[in-house]
Parts: structure tokens; sequence; C-alpha cells
């Protein structure tokens, strides 16, 4: 994983040191804050990758060449803060896109809101993120709408009408996500019979599944990160568990089926992006381009990056400069972008835009449907 890293850093250098340097414009230094090791590398390198691409079909803006300085926050949150110091102080970026998780995202912003420096996170749904802050964004929805597109998938689709909920507590994503979900699945009628903690790095989940399976509830809602969530997923089944799971956009990683195996088989999940979903012109022709520089299909965290790339050049060239002053306003003001996750408008700093919803079926992800908000 740490190879695509070193690859593309490579080759931004490279690009660099290959420009002509007499009379060159000066670059624009974008700060890219991504989980490249740690336990969420699998997001943060498909994220990179979706960085590669957008950079390499966008490498100018303004008439100067955009140079991006990544920075690994290695899934934590104090190394989110200290990296994202560095790329302010040390890098003088314009501005930075990531960290791709919500507690990630949190421990960064406070460092961007002091230096006016904007951020733009791909990923983060914690509503918090962005609340009360100028310099904070994001291009994907917040999980008061997804935790009632799930709510709604399982009274729906899934005919629930008890739930049981496993949750991270450790993660502010997980333990957001959660709230919002018990809460709509509680207004639309549903009631939840157990909620049992779990932190991430738990590796036996016999006990909370044990408890789980005495309330025999219709289904289990499992937000949780791929690493957790596939174990989870395994034990249960394990254990005589044979009710339908629903997870969130978290579960949407390879790491889930190669981990979960036969027991994610038929798991549902609320998330951002898929390549059978895409509904712009600029999604198919992402798709068309990532599928034939990396031989895979794209996910939501590729997706988003890019899209947060050029939803950072579009208020730059708006505002006709790279000052944060100037674009910030143009940033805020994002309106019918058509990005390839979809046409997104900023409201409050937060996307307003479709989830999609996956299920495992025969041992890969699955189109189910676009809920439009």
């Amino acid at each position: 994983m740490k190879r695509l890293a070193l690859v593309l850093c490579l080759s931004l250098l490279a690009a660099l040191v290959a420009a002509p340097q007499a009379g060159a414009a000066e670059p624009i230094k974008v700060g890219v804050l991504m989980e490249v090791t740690g336990p969420s590398a699998m997001y943060g390198q498909n994220g990179l990758k979706g960085l590669e691409l957008a950079q390499a079909n966008r490498p100018t803006v303004l008439g100067r060449p955009v140079s991006v300085v990544v920075a690994d926050n290695k899934s934590d949150k104090v190394e989110a803060s200290n990296a994202a110091n560095r790329l302010i102080q040390h890098e003088k970026v314009a501005a930075i896109l990531g960290p791709l998780t919500s507690g990630n995202s949190l421990a960064a912003a406070p460092v961007c809101e002091a230096a006016s420096v904007p951020m733009i996170s791909p990923w983060a749904t914690n509503p918090m993120l962005t609340q009360g802050k100028q310099y904070a964004f994001r291009v994907c929805f917040i999980d008061p709408f997804q935790g009632q597109v799930g709510a709604n998938f399982a009274v729906k689709n899934l005919k629930a009408k008890t739930a049981a909920i496993m949750v991270d507590i450790a993660q502010d994503y997980c333990v957001g996500i959660t709230n919002f979900f018990e809460k709509a699945f509680k207004d639309l009628g549903g009631q939840v019979v157990i909620k049992t903690p779990y932190s991430s790095g738990d590796q036996e989940f016999g006990p909370q599944l044990m408890a789980i399976k005495a309330k025999n509830p219709d289904i289990i809602y499992v937000p949780a990160y791929v690493n957790e969530g596939a174990l989870i997923a395994r034990q249960a089944r394990e254990l005589g568990l044979k009710q339908p799971m629903l997870g969130g956009d978290a579960s949407q990683a390879d790491e889930l089926i190669k981990i979960g195996g036969q027991a994610v088989e038929g798991l549902s999940f609320t998330t951002h992006f898929d390549e059978n979903g895409v509904t712009t012109q600029s999604g198919q022709a992402f798709v068309k381009a990532y599928r034939a520089k990396y031989n895979e299909a794209p996910d939501s965290c590729s997706a988003l990056t890019y899209d947060a790339y050029n939803v950072l050049l579009d208020a730059m060239e708006k505002a006709k400069s790279a000052e944060a002053k100037a674009f910030v306003p143009y940033l805020a003001n994002t309106k019918d972008f058509p990005g390839v996750t979809g046409v997104l408008t900023l409201v409050a700093h937060d996307a307003v835009k479709p989830a999609v919803i996956l299920q495992v079926k025969d041992g890969k992800f699955a189109f189910v449907a676009t809920v439009n908000p």
C-alpha cells in the first residue's frame, strides 16, 4: 500500500523537476492529508488514486501548475492535527484536501480554522465537522441524511420492525451515524431492541453477538469500518445469526469481502458512489479513465477525492485567485457542480447530493438504488 503513495509523490516531483524553471509560473500548493498508512489505509490509498487522476487531468489552475503535497496522517487523530499544521506552516499550502475519516477530519479542522486555511474533506460525514466553521468543507453528504436513508431501507426494503445496533464507541463516524439511524428508525415506527458497544481494534465480538441473538431482532445495523465490520459478520454467522446486516459508507472497501467472505454475502449499506449508478457525464468519463489507469472499479473515496480537487480548483478559477480570502466565498457558494459522484450543491459547507445503496452479491458490490435528498 505504501508503494502507491511513493509512486504518486515521485511522479509529482518529477513533473515539477521537468518543468522549465526560468520564467515558470509559481506553483499553487495544495495539501493532501490522507490515511496513507494505518488501519484506514485501504480508504486512503483509493483516495490517492482519485487524486492522482484528478491532478493528471487538471494539472494547472489560473495559468499556474498545481503542486500536490501529500501528508500521511497514519489513520491517527493526533497525527492528523500535527500533519495539518506541517502542511500549513512549512509547506504553505493554499488549501488542504482531506482527511477522509470523520475522526481525523474533526482533529485537523481546528488547525485549519486557526490558520484561515480551507480544508475540504472528501468523505467525512459527521455533521460536527463544519458546524461553526468558516474554513471546513466537505463534498459528501452528512450522517443525518445517511441515517435516514439507511432507516428507510431497513423498514421499507428489509421489512424490519426491530433492530440491533453494534457501535464502535472509539470512532466519531460510527457514533454519529448510529445516533441518526436510531432516531430515524424509531420515527418510522421501528424499535431498537439492543445497542451494544465495541472499540476499534477489537477482535472478539462473541459477547455482544450472543446478547443480540437473545433479542432476535429483524436486522443488525453495523456501521463499522471494514476491519471490524467483516469480523463481526463472520462471527455473527458462526454463532447462527441469520438476520440481514446493514452498514454505512465505511463498508465500501474490497477488504470487507476479502476478510468477511461468505459471511458478508447479502450485507447492504449506504454509500456515495458506484460506477453503475453514475448520473453525470463527468462521472462516466471518470469511471472510464479510472478503469483504464488502475484496472479496477473506483469507489467512493477515489471518486469523492476527485470531486474535492475539482471543486477547489473551480472556486479558485471563479475568484481568479488562489488566496483563501478570495476563493473561500466561491467555495461556500458551490452550486450544481457536476461531480463524478453526482450533482452537488454546498449548503452551510455540506454537500446536498444523492446517496447510493449497495449490496454484496456473489462476492461483489452490486448496485441497488440511488436515493435523492
